[in-house]
């Protein structure tokens, strides 16, 4: 006797259905992929999704930045401040996990993780202080 026929009319209809959804979502695993991307509304997403709009518009690093890292510390569930180290290791695995849902925006990562020569303070894009507030190594 086969197994689903075993299971009885009803068990057989929902083994089946199962089976082909399971079927049509891994055939069409690269096209569910941004939409799973889209509905990840962790800090973390949210900060690289300003950060790269920003960059891919026109705006310097450091503009960019400073809305992606105060909107993460805002919307960070934390007991304590998101550090900026954090904050950019957290828009890097963002854009990292979903690279599709941020295009062309890797080009962008090193500089959330660029060192000065005279410091070991993560330098702003564009000649501002190094000291600056709210960047990540300051």
């Amino acid at each position: 006797m086969h197994p689903l026929t075993a299971m009885g009319p009803r068990h057989t209809c929902l083994a089946i259905a199962a089976g082909l959804l399971c079927w049509i979502g891994a055939g069409a695993g690269g096209a569910l992929q941004p939409a799973l991307a889209a509905a990840d509304t962790s800090p973390g997403a949210k900060g690289a999704q300003i950060y790269c709009f920003m960059r891919n518009n026109g705006n310097n690093h450091q503009v960019s930045w400073d809305a992606a890292y105060a909107l993460i510390k805002r919307q960070s569930a934390s007991l304590f401040k998101t550090s900026p180290e954090h904050a950019a290791v957290m828009i890097t695995e963002a854009v990292v996990q979903n690279p599709g849902s941020f295009p062309d925006c890797g080009r962008y990562l090193g500089d959330l993780f660029v060192k000065t020569a005279a410091s070991d303070t993560t330098a702003p894009q564009g000649g501002a202080s190094p000291t600056r507030r709210g960047r990540p190594g300051s």
